[in-house]
């Protein structure tokens, strides 16, 4: 790591360690290896989706998330509304991937005085209308000046009951590994806004050309939770070893899966799913289409693992694929390509800090 020597204001010499040498998880590791939980309601702390708190008969989920104008989305190209939306919803995502059920919502914004009353309500309905269709109570919040552009950040409550939370440690030798839907369109959609950024600034006369990329900018701009997976798990009889949400590409949060159960991995480039949109863009911007889905992010469907005796339970179910299986955390994570050679995974998706 990293590390350099600088004064502190009495004029001793200290280490300065730079962030990015330790990235965003890096760094939450580091803060959190002393924090030790004070109430025995306390469940859950950091290292999951959301914080696990008990609080009698079902077991309570919390989780927040912040987003920074200018590094978490641009508003050249992101719709008010859309914002607000998408605010919502990856903080939905969260209580999806630990089997539970949105309940309530807080929202916080700090603007600068470019935002007018219209468009703050603007990215209000965004919030909204993601709160009415998965039936969620906006609560509460806090607003403030910001001398920086739009920064948002939302918390927020679900439940579950103690015999059907899933964690992301309880993944075993031998288990199944399955992804939701398919990967690799959020980061599609990124690719193609991007693009016609650039060629806007070049010529703002020119109209951006987003015709027949319905899909993936859709999947970019107003992503969903998989709320249904809960349902759908409780009909086929089925309950997750362990579960994480796709936020910063598979190939990440795949590893986070594994770390926390520690455990290793196998995945086959084969299988991971892909719309063709998908593909035929990212070979359009001359990039392998699994790529998008390893190191994208952002198309929030869920990474989970299953016993090997549950698979006839899920081999029918069109919404489910079957991607790999977990192994002794000895033999690494890996991918396996379609001609057998093994690669290691590694973690390139999104990383707050990570300056590369």
């Amino acid at each position: 790591m990293y590390t350099r020597k600088e004064k502190n204001t009495s004029g001793e010499k200290k280490e300065r360690t730079e962030l990015s040498e330790l990235g965003e998880f890096g760094l939450i590791d580091h803060l959190a290896k002393n924090i030790i939980p004070k109430h025995a309601g306390t469940v859950k702390g950091i290292g999951d989706d959301a914080a696990v708190i008990d609080t009698g008969k079902n077991l309570l989920l919390l989780s927040t998330d912040l987003l920074l104008e200018g590094v978490h989305f641009d508003l050249t190209y992101m719709p008010l509304k859309h914002l607000g939306y998408k605010a919502a919803v990856v903080n939905i995502s969260d209580i999806a991937a630990m089997n539970g059920i949105p309940k309530q919502m807080t929202v916080s914004i700090a603007v600068s005085n470019r935002f007018s009353l219209e468009a703050i309500e603007e990215l209000y309905r965004g919030i909204r209308m993601a709160c009415d269709k998965y039936n969620i109570d906006l609560v509460g919040g806090d607003t403030s000046s910001s001398v920086s552009g739009l920064l948002i950040s939302v918390t927020i409550t679900g439940e579950v009951a103690r015999e059907e939370i899933v964690y992301r440690n309880g993944a075993k030798e031998g288990d199944l590994l399955c992804v939701t839907g398919d990967l690799g369109g959020a980061y599609a959609g990124l690719l193609i806004l991007e693009r016609e950024k650039q060629v806007y600034k070049a010529n703002p006369e020119m109209q951006p050309e987003l015709t027949g990329y319905d899909y993936v900018l859709a999947r970019q701009l107003k992503p969903e939770a998989r709320t249904d997976l809960r349902n759908l798990f409780k009909k086929i009889g089925v309950l997750p070893t362990s579960m994480i949400d796709i936020s910063d590409g598979l190939a990440s949060d795949t590893l986070h899966l594994c770390h926390q159960s520690k455990t290793g991995c196998r995945i086959y480039e084969e299988k991971i799913p892909m719309d063709e949109e998908t593909k035929r863009l990212a070979l359009e911007f001359n990039i392998i289409p699994t790529i998008c889905a390893l190191s994208g992010g952002e198309d929030y469907e869920l990474l989970f693992t299953i016993k090997q005796t549950d698979y006839d339970k899920i081999r029918n179910v069109p919404e489910i694929t079957v991607i790999g299986h977990i192994t002794t955390s000895g033999d690494g994570q890996n991918l396996i390509t379609p001609d057998g050679q093994t690669v290691k995974l590694t973690a390139q998706g999104w990383d707050a800090f990570n300056k590369k």
